[in-house]
Parts: structure tokens; C-alpha cells; sequence
């Protein structure tokens, strides 16, 4: 976190946006009053369609036709941007104003290099030559992090990772030294190591150019870790803000007690269902009277909903919409959460993974696959084949009622290894056992493919994005019917009844069988997901980050939704995942996956407690913890997962792994030993010599 300068950067008063549609305008951005002193980070959170997104595209006079801001002033350094000529503001994005968008494959030019893109930004705001832009470029991409900058410079977006196109964005953003830096959602799409990464970036660059930082985010984790101070915003109004510590310590509006309470603990008690806030959003072409938040809040009086709700002084640039913040407790009420029952329903594997690999053949060209001698005048000798290995030997099995979490960097296979196991790739080596409905053991890696269209009854997979997954022009009943026609289990009215039961045990309407899927939330859509899966009443559901791209209060309904389906239904779970308290709370046993390799594997219990796998231990150091006085040291991986098509030797993770040693990690592939606690790590150091220090800290 920085140390705050006294002087106001920016302030932003009574803004309003607007967008007209044919239903009607639709406020985006109702009134807010916001501002940021200079080399402070300001966090803004909330759930999507809050406004977060808008209010930073309004302050850079972004607002595409026919939105418009009605209403209030934009203060920057003392001047309403609102009166500045479009040339004028031109001057000032990019140069005095930059902004990190949270997708950056879609925010560069792909025929372009990434050091172009830099020295273009460079070049329309500084009075530089080409080749001293170049030299920022490079000094600005060694800044953020990135190895050997004088070649990635000349790299195109697409030859970069997820993690290394994130900091190029950041070294654009500041190419040009801008006062204030907006971050949309700048870590959502990366992992916990790059996220962590990405984070400490931000905040040395606000220490040491005293930069102010406007950073948008649904994680509040995030925000505990980076920022001095946050925005609350519910329906297009800021509902709370005030420093972060007492933000968190003492939250004065139910909406900010619900998102705190959501949030899945990575070391507490996970005998309760997650705690959720009732409903969602509202539509912003009708938002509730009186308080926005009153038809999901559990303090809602009448006096809440109507008239107009004023944002109060508590204390210190504490600031509530709240009528009732002085009654009301700091904390969600306990009674909305339930007992959960975990367990295994039997000691019967359903699927069983032997020795899995998975490989892809590199589609080069027939010169690029030339191999030569070695002599001086390189003779060729033959055709070299390339692949990349993204499944490498791996083997587990999962019991009945069980759920198995998968979880590691992206690249390391984790989708790979579900895709092969439903069929959707054909396996190199290996075989997947998988237990039928009349109990019989079939290998699907020998199956052929019409036997696979049958087999997948047993296996049905939940998408990580509902909207791409979903047919926009089939209506809910037909996507959900379509699987009981195609597997011969229900058709005319039996299956009508049946699809209108799976809609309420989503906890949707038996109506919305004839509702198409643009008609309902991210949400919902994923509930509709999760009810095509279960027309066919598998055994197993792979369920591949089913949560990731949903809000932490929706995030925790669909936990809770699966779960609750399971015990219900009793079937077995493959659980995808880069978030790992998630996979905390919903999993019985977790398997770490690195470049293709099961690192470690056990219960949730063992593999969150000492001795770690040292990858084991960085991903659980780089978890952020939603408490912004907690202090722990984090283990900082360097660099990415190396590429599949030419993975080091040895153990896969010696090239990152801080407790490396040379001639011996680099030689062979390690051993896998048993641990005294029942779990499996793949690694030369003896039980003893394993990291043993917590990196969870207590109060997380």
C-alpha cells in the first residue's frame, strides 16, 4: 500500500451516465462523488452492472454514443474534463491518464509487436526520437518484471502468456508517466502466482512514482492487499467508502457485510455452506425505490424503501448509505448459513486414471522439421516431430460422492485432463476407467466413437463461460431436453416434467423452460448449465471453473447449488480451479497439477497443511487474504509454467522452485513419497527437508 499524499488528484462529484435504449434510459452511474489523492490506490468493488466500468470509462470521456454523462463534474488536477476539447483529451489519455484493461489479447493489435504498441504511446506524448522511444520500451518492460525485455520487445501479443501480455499493458500504461492509473479488472483472467505478481507491480509503482491508482475489482482480497481505500458501488451508486482497514473491521452497509461474508476463508471453518446474498442486481431500467439494496437485505425496514437514501458521515472519511448503520451489526447475520454434510458415498472408485498422457503434434512445416547433422555442412538426416506435452504420465482415481479438485497455473493440463476423460480428446497412452450406471467398468480410452457418445451419459461437463455454452436460439427447455432424447431417458410430456423439476432443483421457475438464455443473468445461465448436466443423471460431473467468471456473492450460490445436488443426487466431482479457496470449501481431496504432472495430491486437509510441495506452497502464499492488516511472507515464483513443447529436465518445476538443487532437481524426474499425513508429493526433498512453515496465516 502507499503512503497517501495530502494533495487532491482527482474528485469527482454528483456523476451521473446514461445510456437510452427503447425500453427506456438506463443509469449506469447514479450521483457518485468519488476522489483520489495523489499516490494513493482507491479501490472500487462491487458486482457486475454496479457501475464500476462506466465510472472509469467516464472519467476518461469514453462513453460511446448514445451514452452520455448528464450530470456532475470531473476534476483532474483542479480542471473539469468535461470542458476539454476532444484534442485536449487525447493530450491527456495516455499521457497524464492511462488505463490497464482487464483483457489485454483483446486490447493490443495483434499485427503488431508489443514494442511498437509501447513506442507508438511513447512517441504521441513525449518529445522523443524512435530509438529513444525503443529504450523506454525496454526499460518500461524490464520495469514490470519481464525476462530479457530486449527480445520480448520485438515479440508479438499472441507469442507472449496471459501474465507477460498483462505486464506489457502495464509498461504501456506507463510509458509515459501518467498521474493517475486506471486498472480494469487487471488480474481477474490470471493466476494466483501471476496475480500476486501483477499486484506488487502496482504497488511499487505507486510507491515509487507516486502514481494514484483507480483499481476496479470484484475480489476484495485484492483490495486488502494493495489499496488504502475503497468504493463500495450497488446499482450505479457508491453505497460505502472509506479507508480500507476500517472498511473491513467495521463495514456500516449491509451490502459490504454480505460481499466480505461471501468470500470463502482459506482457513476457517468448512463445516457451513458459503454465505450468499439473496437474489442479485437489480435491472437498472428499474431499480428498486429507497435503498437499492432493500429486496436482498436482511435489515430492510419500511423506512428503507422509499425516499431518497443519503450517503452519511461515520467517521474519519468513513461513509455509509445507510438509514440504519448505527443499529445494525458489523457482520452478515450468521443465521442465513447451514450445516454441510461431506462425505464419500463409497469406497468404490468411479473413475480411475492410469498413467494418462496427452500429446499434441506440433503442425510445423516440412523445412522446420528438418533435422541436421551436426557436422559443418549439416547434412540432413531425417524429420523431427515436435509436441507438446500437456498430460504427461499422470494417475488418480475418485471415489463415489467424492469430489476431486484440480487446481494449478494455467498451461499446466488441468483442461487438457478433462477433456480426455469425457472424450473429447483422444488419449496417447494410458487408460481412464469410468463406472457405468449398471456398475460395470468400462475403458473409454478403447472405445470407439459411437460406444464414447454413449459412454458420456456417465460423464457431463460444466462450462467455465454459461453464455458461449449455451444455443442463443434454443429456449431453456430444448437445452435441457435435447440430452434426454439424444440417451433415450425421457420424451413428450414425461420429459417436460422432468426438465421443469431440474429448473426448480437449480432453483430457477418451471416456467423459464421457454425463456431463451440472453433473457437471464450470468447466474442463472450457469444454473441452466448445471441442469443440461444433470438431465441425464450422470455419475460423474467434470466441472471446469464453473465459478470463475461469476461475482463472489453468485459465486457462492453456485457452490452451494452443487453441493447441495450432490448429496441429493450422489454423484462424483472433478472440481477445475485456479481459485484455491474454492476448492477448499467444496472438495474432499486435492490434486496440484504442474506442465503436465501431479505434483501433489490428498486430503483438502493435508494439502493445506505443512510439509508443502514447494509449488504446493507458492500457489497457497499467493492466495490474497480479505484482511488488509494481515502481514505474511509470500513466495514469489519467478516467470511463467515453461512451454509443454520443450519442458525442463528433471523435475518439470526445478526452473522456478526456490528450493532447487542443482545436479540433482535437474537430472531425473523426482520420486513420488508418501507423506506421513496420507498425501503423495513428487519431489526429491525428504519429508523432512519439505517446506514446514505455514503460509496460511490464522486470520485469513
Amino acid at each position: 500500500m502507499s503512503s497517501k499524499n495530502s494533495s487532491t488528484l482527482l474528485e469527482i462529484s454528483g456523476l451521473t451516465t446514461e445510456f437510452p435504449t427503447e425500453d427506456g434510459v438506463i443509469t449506469a452511474v447514479d450521483g457518485v462523488d468519488l476522489s483520489i489523492e495523489t499516490g494513493e490506490i482507491l479501490g472500487l468493488v462491487g458486482e457486475s452492472g454496479a457501475g464500476k466500468s462506466v465510472t472509469a470509462h467516464s472519467i476518461l470521456q469514453l462513453i460511446e454514443s448514445p451514452g452520455r454523462i448528464t450530470e456532475g463534474t470531473i476534476e483532474f488536477k483542479g480542471v473539469d474534463l468535461r470542458t476539454k476539447s476532444k484534442a485536449e483529451l487525447r493530450k491527456i489519455r495516455g499521457g497524464e491518464i492511462s488505463m490497464i484493461f482487464q483483457d489485454p489479447l483483446t486490447s493490443l493489435n495483434p499485427v503488431y509487436t508489443v514494442g511498437s504498441q509501447i513506442q507508438e504511446a511513447i512517441e504521441l506524448h513525449q518529445n522523443v526520437s524512435e530509438r529513444e522511444a525503443r529504450t523506454i520500451a525496454i526499460d518500461m518492460l524490464a520495469e514490470v518484471g519481464i525476462s530479457d525485455p530486449e527480445t520480448r520487445v520485438d515479440s508479438y501479443p499472441h507469442e507472449l502468456s496471459g501474465g507477460m501480455l498483462q505486464r506489457a499493458m502495464i509498461a504501456m500504461a506507463l510509458s509515459c508517466e501518467p498521474d493517475l492509473l486506471i486498472a480494469d479488472e487487471p488480474t481477474t483472467a490470471l493466476d494466483v502466482t501471476i496475480e500476486a505478481q501483477i499486484l506488487d507491480i502496482l504497488d511499487r509503482i505507486s510507491e515509487s512514482f507516486d502514481t494514484s491508482v483507480l483499481l476496479i475489482t470484484h475480489d476484495l482480497g485484492v483490495v486488502a492487499e494493495v489499496c488504502d481505500t475503497v468504493g463500495v458501488m450497488y446499482a450505479g451508486q457508491l453505497v460505502e467508502k472509506g479507508p480500507v482497514s476500517e472498511i473491513f473491521k467495521n463495514p456500516r452497509h449491509p451490502y459490504t457485510q454480505g460481499l466480505l461474508a461471501s468470500i470463502p476463508s482459506i482457513t476457517g471453518d468448512r463445516s457451513s455452506k458459503m454465505t450468499t446474498i439473496y437474489g442479485s442486481v437489480p435491472n437498472p431500467r428499474s431499480f428498486p425505490r429507497g435503498c437499492r439494496f432493500h429486496p436482498r437485505c436482511p435489515y430492510a425496514i419500511e423506512e428503507c424503501k422509499s425516499g431518497k437514501i443519503p450517503m452519511e458521515d461515520i467517521d474519519s472519511g468513513h461513509q455509509s448509505r445507510c438509514i440504519r448503520w448505527r443499529e445494525i451489526n458489523t457482520e452478515w447475520p450468521e443465521e442465513t448459513t447451514a450445516e454441510l454434510t461431506r462425505g464419500i458415498s463409497g469406497d468404490e472408485s468411479v473413475i480411475k486414471v492410469d498413467d494418462l498422457q496427452k500429446w499434441f503434434p506440433v503442425e510445423d512445416s516440412i523445412i522446420d522439421r528438418i533435422e541436421f547433422d551436426g557436422s559443418r555442412n549439416g547434412f540432413p538426416i531425417g524429420l523431427k516431430r515436435e509436441y507438446v506435452k500437456a498430460v504427461d504420465g499422470i494417475s488418480f482415481e475418485i471415489q463415489a460422492g467424492e469430489t476431486l479438485g484440480l487446481v494449478g497455473e494455467s498451461g499446466c493440463g488441468k483442461s487438457t485432463t478433462a477433456k480426455t476423460l469425457i472424450g473429447l480428446l483422444k488419449a496417447n497412452d494410458g487408460d481412464i476407467f469410468v463406472r457405468t450406471h449398471d456398475g460395470e467398468r468400462q475403458n473409454i480410452t478403447e472405445l470407439s466413437k459411437s460406444e464414447l457418445r454413449s459412454i458420456r451419459r456417465e460423464v457431463q461437463f460444466i462450462f467455465q463461460d454459461p453464455n458461449s455454452s449455451l444455443n442463443p436460439r434454443k429456449t431453456v427447455g430444448k437445452l435441457i431436453g435435447r440430452p434426454m432424447e439424444l440417451h433415450g431417458i425421457a420424451s413428450g410430456t414425461e420429459k417436460v416434467e422432468r426438465i421443469e423439476e431440474l429448473l426448480e432443483t437449480v432453483g430457477l421457475e418451471p416456467e423459464d423452460r421457454t425463456k431463451y438464455p440472453h433473457e437471464f443473468s450470468g447466474g442463472q445461465q450457469q444454473r441452466i448449465g448445471i441442469a443440461r448436466a444433470l438431465a441425464v443423471e450422470p455419475e460423474v460431473m467434470i466441472a471446469d471453473e464453473p465459478t470463475s467468471a461469476l461475482d463472489v456473492s453468485i459465486q457462492a450460490q453456485i457452490i452451494n447449488l452443487i453441493m447441495d445436488i450432490q448429496q441429493e443426487m450422489d454423484f462424483t466431482i472433478l472440481f477445475i480451479a485456479h481459485d484455491l479457496s474454492v476448492v477448499r470449501h467444496i472438495c474432499n481431496r486435492i490434486a496440484v497439477m504442474y506442465l503436465g504432472h501431479i505434483m501433489e495430491i490428498g486430503s483438502v486437509e493435508d494439502v493445506f497443511s505443512p510439509p508443502y510441495h514447494p509449488y504446493t506452497a507458492a500457489l497457497l502464499s499467493s492466495i490474497p487474504i480479505p484482511d488488509p492488516d494481515v502481514e505474511r511472507e509470500r513466495i514469489r515464483l519467478e516467470g511463467s509454467v515453461p512451454s509443454p513443447i520443450d519442458p525442463p529436465s528433471g523435475c518439470p518445476f526445478h526452473t522456478r522452485c526456490p528450493r532447487y538443487i542443482e545436479g540433482e532437481c535437474d537430472t531425473e524426474f523426482p520420486p513420488t513419497q508418501q507423506l506421513t499425513d496420507g498425501s503423495h508429493v513428487t519431489c526429491v526433498l525428504s519429508e523432512e527437508e519439505l517446506p514446514a512453515s505455514t503460509v496460511l496465516d490464522d486470520r485469513g
